[in-house]
């Protein structure tokens, strides 16, 4: 299986592209590669490319792409993440865990509970590591989009697109309850709460924006726990 590389360029059957100096590195020191070895190449735009290494150095790469395969391994209901802000790690484990589970976006949001606050520089670094982190997981995983990943100051900002569920566990709607939604829906919105909990104030706030309170079984699930659970769950009433 040859490695999979994502690049945010248009690709042509038949051109040679340059590589980051980053790519031309993770090629050639931790794969291993060599020129004349395969690659597996993606843009986001749809299917992925075959493309075989011309020229491998420690800072530079070009391949030639030679082949295109019309693929998708995107799931056709589109599933958003909101998170709300809490400690980076989990943050970072959300973002790795949902995009192999197939998420469209994560949208992560400051909470009246929330422990992180970025601002300025720091939160320019911070979204530049995440972004990266969903782009290397989409390589792995075999997804031909990446995901996007934003910032909201305030939870009044974030969006909810289609059909919108949060966990909350005093709230007599249930997971199954929920099945003939999610079943019909072109998208999903998942609001997560950080690890205290929504607040009274973050419920009525995602309420009047959309979202429906729900409880996910007789279980308290960790923050970095529940968007990768309400994603499996949804494939398997939605094998797609």
């Amino acid at each position: 299986m040859s490695c999979r590389v994502f690049i945010n360029q248009p690709l042509k059957i038949g051109t040679s592209v340059e590589l980051p100096a980053d790519q031309a590195h993770y090629l050639r020191h931790v794969m291993r590669h060599n020129a004349g070895d395969p690659l597996t190449l993606f843009n986001g735009q749809g299917g992925e490319f075959d493309a075989t290494i011309e020229n491998l150095s420690k800072q530079h790469a070009s391949c030639l792409v030679s082949a295109h395969h019309d693929v998708s391994r995107e799931m056709a209901c589109r599933v958003h993440i909101v998170q709300s802000a809490c400690r980076s790690e989990k943050i970072e484990t959300v973002l790795q865990k949902a995009t192999e589970l197939g998420a469209a976006s994560f949208h992560i949001t400051r909470s009246e509970r929330s422990s992180l606050k970025l601002e300025g520089s720091r939160l320019d670094a911070r979204l530049d590591r995440w972004q990266k982190i969903i782009t290397e997981a989409s390589e792995q995983s075999g997804r031909t989009i990446v995901p996007s990943v934003s910032w909201h100051h305030h939870l009044a900002d974030v969006p909810c697109h289609g059909s919108g569920l949060t966990l909350h566990p005093h709230t007599d709607q249930t997971w199954p309850q929920t099945r003939d939604i999610l079943q019909a829906a072109t998208d999903i919105t998942l609001a997560i709460g950080p690890e205290g909990g929504w607040s009274d104030q973050d419920i009525a706030t995602l309420e009047q924006l959309g979202f429906a309170c729900i409880a996910f079984g007789p279980r308290i699930l960790r923050t970095e726990t529940a968007a990768p659970a309400l994603l499996a769950a949804i494939q398997a009433i939605r094998p797609e």
